[in-house]
């Protein structure tokens, strides 16, 4: 037990400062978010909730926060709940995953496997293209394997072609549907 502990604390250390480039020849770090992030992370947020509303503003509210600020901090201090971030030079948060560790432990159905859920990922409208998605999810994924995660799941509404193109490219596969029928 005190091995696989070290072992972890030792990938934590190698995870929590990550540098990677991006395009437009700047470099990015990936890490865990700070409760410094908090206004960044809250700006993109806001981008994420005004593309769900012109998809669907049926369900989603018009210039709405998914999180308060005091729902955010308990957030980004939850070790089953980690939030990466990709920030530049000037600690600008650039993209951000919110990740959720799930696992069905004595399930009557499901095996017990270990997942890393991607609640949400984003990346600053102004630098899309720029391949900062694709190292937060490379980022995600490396941390999810060194987990002992057997996979990465996450849900994109199919409002959003982009994410879903985004994601196809990645490697990931339909794993179930949800379907509805508007009343």
């Amino acid at each position: 037990m005190i091995e696989k502990a070290e072992e972890e604390e030792k990938f934590k250390k190698k995870l929590d400062i990550f540098h990677v480039a991006f395009s437009g020849g700047k470099d990015m770090i990936i890490r865990r978010a700070k409760l410094s992030d908090t206004e960044g992370i809250n700006r993109l947020l806001y981008q994420v909730c005004m593309v769900h509303h012109v998809g669907r503003p049926d369900l989603f509210k018009y210039k709405a926060f998914k999180y308060n600020n005091e729902e955010l901090a308990e957030l980004i201090k939850d070790d089953s709940r980690p939030i990466f971030v990709g920030v530049d030079e000037k600690e600008q948060v650039l993209g951000y995953a919110f990740c959720i560790f799930q696992q069905y432990v004595d399930n009557n159905v499901m095996t017990d496997i270990k997942t890393l859920y991607i609640d949400d990922l984003c990346v600053d409208e102004e630098i899309r293209g720029r391949h900062v998605g694709k190292q937060l999810y490379e980022y995600v994924v490396a941390f999810a394997k060194e987990q002992g995660c057997y996979n990465v799941t996450l849900n994109v509404w199919s409002c959003n072609e982009s994410a879903m193109k985004f994601y196809e490219k990645r490697g990931l596969v339909p794993q179930k549907v949800g379907m509805e029928k508007v009343l």
